[in-house]
């Protein structure tokens, strides 16, 4: 199940714990887009671990890659597709990762809550 999340709660715990709680959203947010796309390629500790073991040089990849993913997500749930990836990396690239998991998260749960509504009216 997608879990649509709060994107204060989700920024605020990154930078308290000191990007550990955003290790943790990568795999979530990679698990959810694996689930809600039901893409059995995608592989969300494999994310998490590149993002670790190249300490976050894949990172960069991962918000682009992710980014036209939830594109997909935003077209099977039949809402206005918008094409951030780009945006994402160059945020990434000047330090602003955190601005990524906000506008990230917001186009998720535009996606969640546009898929409950769609189930809950059939």
């Amino acid at each position: 199940m997608v879990r649509k999340r709060g994107i204060p709660e989700v920024i605020i715990l990154s930078l308290v714990t000191c990007g550990i709680y955003l290790l943790y959203w990568i795999y979530a947010m990679s698990n959810d887009i694996k689930t809600y796309l039901d893409d059995e390629t995608i592989n969300p500790g494999l994310e998490l671990l590149l993002s670790v073991v190249t300490c976050g040089i894949y990172t960069i990849y991962w918000y682009y890659k992710f980014g036209k993913l939830i594109c997909t997500c935003q077209e099977k749930a039949g809402i206005n597709v918008e094409d951030n990836a780009i945006v994402y990396i160059v945020l990434a690239v000047f330090g602003l990762s955190i601005v990524n998991v906000g506008l990230m998260q917001n186009a998720m749960n535009l996606v969640v809550d546009a898929s409950t509504t769609y189930e809950g009216t059939a």
